[in-house]
């Protein structure tokens, strides 16, 4: 099959080869020299591989294109069948369609009959398999040398665009919670080099339970594949069909396939909001306070917000008495002093966001940090509603919490109950949505599932109504959703104001981190860049110190600032985040300067491709102007060399450096390349003269 700009081959395994076409020149990172044991689609009984039906590729059934992702493409349909004589009968059916307007995307759908006479156990599949090496279209390159993303959830702090090393393994799960509390993800995995690119993933709404496994095998070729534990039985007669999966060709990086991805759901149904305007505007959280804070320590730094021009504070972490009932402590917030300190908020004409962890419910058992769980009101009286395990156990979450299950009814009314407190009855103006994954299955008999991953299925829901009742309630409020140190959830992404950069281990991961939303939310999304102090961290025994004042790698990809700074000096505990003169000065040059240009609300430009355009680059379209911005290699190491300034239309321009008010001289687009000299980091604006 072919479109203006790839080809896709398919063989009689189920393989489909995918080549980016350059100029008319078809390029692959699929090994040409891959066996067939190696691409092929593989079903698994006990551990044992069952014989496949090869199909028949002579005789392909092609019609127009029938999907929700355009009225004009082709579909090919290929069967195959088992030999007669076989212990196990099976027809395979294979549909592959191509897209006008998704011209670089294949998108399939895999399907079994058992046509023998006796019941057919099938515990694994693995499609979309694919061996790659890089040395087809960068022949000095070893086969692992690509640049990678991985939209699994499963470790803080884990960089999710890595390099491939040569013993690099890594099993990436999707869907479901997984073991240590983490879980969902966007379920898309993507490599490039400096030619070419390729992308997997699964185009299912839900967030289906199944890994992408992707290794760097021992001849250097890199395995790619969609895993799924189906652990179903087929009588004969009847069928399984798998998810639509696809693959992607692309020149670039991890943008373009993302993009690509958001898109072809969003043909689906899958619904981005646009941000409220509230969503771009400064803030300041409390959590520097960390789990004590007070009203008066709350309300004690309006001044310098005021100064600082900062339009939004959070209440963070444990000024709730316990998770799940989330009423206020009485040794911290006693009677109605959270109304009151919202109101004291409000008349200084600053917008408050509340903290919470939605789902997660206090069942007597286990602790968090220094807080012993009690036993919430809401599983005292409705202890029906939590997610039991197979063995009839509480299922835990992130945190160690009970879980309140999505799927039923109930508990998303109680949810809804909850938003209309703290939006209508305290008057917040918005969410800080913390430590948010994904669910484990569900198997409590009471539920009445159909499936156990009714519950993870369900888990967007549960954000929806929260996210629909704030709007309905205040149209220009605020709801952030913080997946800490991962990437998020497809389940709940459509569900938020803004996206935030989740606890990034320092500046870099920020970057990275705004381009992936930008590419799933669009080019206009509002990304909270999380707290500043985050863009350095140093780790000292087990714990994190956060030193960071990297103000650049924010307001230079066009993402939204914040701060999370003790003001007035309570002594030794809060010196590492406490605002003294000298970082007062810092703060208020780099906050002005953001509300000055308001990157985050211009248009992001993916004009430099992550691995291999060096420095590291950036670019916004704002106001009839570009805005570049560049990232030295190592940190505090002067780069020397050449920027180029992409992507502007013909003519003359004028170039400054904007963060230190320095003329730059001028550029032509014919040739739009800088001499420069900088440390750390390069923010340009470029205008026509």
């Amino acid at each position: 099959m072919s479109s203006a700009s790839a080809q896709f081959a398919i063989d009689a395994s189920g393989a489909i080869r995918a080549s980016y076409l350059r100029d008319g020149t078809p390029l692959s990172l699929d090994d040409p020299r891959a066996v067939t044991a190696d691409v092929a689609d593989l079903l698994l009984s006990a551990g044992k591989e069952i014989p496949q039906p090869a199909l028949d590729v002579g005789s392909p059934k092609i019609s127009d294109a029938r999907g929700p992702w355009g009225n004009l493409g082709k579909r090919v349909e290929l069967k195959g069948q088992s030999p007669e004589r076989g212990a196990i009968r099976l027809e395979k059916r294979l549909v592959v369609e191509v897209y006008d307007s998704f011209p670089n995307m294949a998108i399939a759908t895999l399907s079994y009959t058992n046509t023998g006479n006796k019941v057919l156990k099938i515990d694994q599949l693995r499609i979309a398999r694919h061996r790659l090496n890089s040395s087809t279209t960068a022949p000095q390159t070893q086969p692992f040398d690509l640049w990678s993303f991985h939209g699994s959830s499963v470790e803080w702090g884990k960089d999710d665009v890595v390099q491939l090393r040569k013993d690099f393994s890594q099993s990436n799960p999707f869907g479901a919670q997984t073991p240590d509390g983490h879980g969902g993800g966007i379920p898309v995995v993507a490599f490039w080099n400096a030619s070419t690119g390729v992308a997997i993933g699964h185009l299912d709404p839900r967030p289906l339970t199944l890994s992408m496994p992707v290794k760097v095998e021992e001849d250097g070729r890199v395995s790619a594949s969609i895993n799924l534990e189906p652990k179903l039985t087929l009588a004969p007669g009847e069928s399984f069909t798998t998810p639509q999966t696809f693959v992607a060709v692309y020149a670039g990086d991890f943008y373009e396939p993302l993009q690509l991805y958001s898109t072809a759901l969003q043909r689906e149904g899958w619904r981005i909001p646009k941000p409220s305007n509230e969503a771009y505007n400064t803030s300041w959280c409390g959590w520097g306070y960390e789990f004590v804070v007070t009203p008066a320590q709350m309300l004690g730094t309006i001044p310098k917000l005021k100064e600082m021009d900062i339009k939004w504070a959070t209440l963070d972490d444990r000024w709730f008495d316990n998770y799940g009932d989330w009423d206020p402590r009485p040794d911290t917030f006693p009677g109605g002093s959270i109304k009151k300190m919202v109101e004291d908020y409000h008349k200084q004409g600053i917008y408050v966001q509340v903290w919470w962890l939605p789902i997660g419910a206090e069942d007597g058992q286990s602790k968090y940090s220094s807080h012993k769980y009690g036993l919430s009101k809401v599983v005292r009286q409705h202890p029906d509603w939590l997610i039991l395990d197979k063995n009839g156990r509480h299922a835990r979450m992130v945190r160690d919490l009970a879980i309140l299950c999505p799927a039923l009814p109930e508990v998303q009314q109680y949810h809804k109950q909850l938003t209309e407190k703290f939006i209508r009855d305290w008057g917040f103006d918005g969410h800080k949505l913390d430590n948010i994954y994904s669910v484990p299955p569900c198997y409590n008999p009471k539920h009445q599932h159909q499936s156990p991953d009714d519950s993870v299925n369900a888990m967007g829901e549960i954000f929806r109504i929260i996210f629909k009742t704030t709007h309905q309630l205040k149209p220009e409020s605020v709801t952030q959703s913080c997946p800490c140190g991962t990437p998020p959830s497809q389940a709940w992404l459509p569900f938020m104001d803004q996206a935030v950069t989740a606890d990034p281990v320092g500046g870099l991961q920020v970057r990275r981190r705004v381009k992936m939303y930008k590419a799933l939310l669009g080019p206009a999304a509002a990304v909270y860049g999380d707290h500043v102090e985050l863009s350095v961290m140093l780790k000292e025994g087990g714990n994190w110190k956060e030193i960071g004042e990297d103000f650049a790698s924010t307001i230079g990809t066009g993402a939204v600032v914040g701060t999370k700074f003790t003001w007035p000096d309570y002594g030794p505990k809060f010196k590492a985040v406490y605002l003294n003169p000298e970082k007062e000065a810092h703060w208020k040059k780099w906050i002005a300067l953001y509300n000055s240009k308001m990157l985050s609300k211009g248009t992001f430009r993916n004009l430099y491709v992550t691995g291999y355009d060096v420095p590291e680059g950036y670019a916004i379209e704002k106001d009839g102007a570009m805005y570049y911005a560049f990232f030295a290699p190592q940190a505090g190491v002067v780069w020397h060399g050449q920027v180029e300034l992409r992507g502007l239309a013909p003519g003359s321009y004028r170039v400054r450096d904007y963060a230190n008010e320095k003329d730059l001289g001028t550029v032509d687009a014919k040739n739009p390349k800088l001499d420069s000299d900088f440390s750390d980091h390069l923010l340009l604006e470029v205008r026509r003269q």
